[in-house]
């Protein structure tokens, strides 16, 4: 990331081998004091999560229109803009629909790319952050909405976007056990195909990280056959203690 102000909230990678145009707006986001990097190529889904963006500026010539579509679903939080040369009506409606927040055709005054942006950030931060929305704390673990990711103390466990909403959900369910079908509506947002097993990698996934930073206490219990719940419950990881078996004849054993 390019270095920015200390008091700087907003990350945004470009993704485009347009030099001309990604140098512009390098300079434009240094001056607004918003972290950015370039790319060439258009990285994964987990590598895009694990940067912690705000915003994706995305070439679809360079990208494709699947990659947009695959960010809609794996990371539905990120604001993702397409910016290309002229491009048929029906490319530009299946970037819009499948998760891109705008597109935007070249030549285009940087701006109003800039301006966009800002309008999408907000739209963003209204509908995705809400400021009265208070972590969830169960047992040792704090599940933070203003960070999408849950802490141990200071240390993050390092979830992905689909990951803290599956969290989120099952946290916020205060107890009761939901279903694989209605985990799946609630997190991907419509209704899981028969033999869809998506749920449970997740679940998998969510808890080897938890296990990683909260090793005493287990979160998420399974109920075979219906789905999961949350509850924090603390792990006996004490040293085991022998007991001694009294021999009937005054003989140690």
């Amino acid at each position: 990331m390019q270095p920015s102000n200390e008091g700087s909230s907003v990350r945004i990678l470009l993704v485009d081998a347009d030099t001309g145009l990604t140098s512009t707006l390098g300079r434009r986001f240094n001056a607004l004091h918003w972290e950015h990097e370039v790319l060439n190529y258009a990285p994964g889904p987990d590598h895009l999560a694990a940067m912690r963006l705000h915003a994706l500026v995305v070439n679809p010539a360079l990208s494709g229109i699947d990659y947009i579509e695959r960010l809609g679903l794996s990371l539905p939080a990120l604001a993702v803009v397409a910016v290309s040369d002229p491009a048929p009506v029906a490319d530009r409606v299946r970037a819009l629909r499948g998760g891109a927040d705008d597109w935007i055709t070249k030549p285009c005054h940087p701006e109003e790319l800039v301006a966009r942006l800002q309008a999408v950030l907000r739209r963003r931060r209204i509908g995705d952050m809400p400021i009265d929305e208070n972590a969830i704390v169960a047992g040792e673990l704090t599940i933070r909405p203003d960070r999408f990711d849950a802490y141990v103390g200071a240390a993050p466990a390092g979830l992905s976007r689909k990951e803290y909403e599956l969290l989120r959900q099952l946290a916020s369910a205060e107890s009761r056990v939901l279903q694989r079908e209605e985990i799946y509506q609630r997190v991907w947002g419509y209704t899981m195909a028969r033999g869809d097993r998506s749920v449970d990698v997740f679940v998998r996934k969510l808890r080897n990280k938890l296990e990683q930073v909260s090793p005493g206490w287990t979160y998420i219990h399974t109920h075979f056959g219906v789905g999961y719940r949350f509850a924090a419950e603390a792990t006996n990881q004490g040293p085991e203690i022998p007991l001694s078996v009294p021999d009937p004849l005054g003989a140690s054993t």
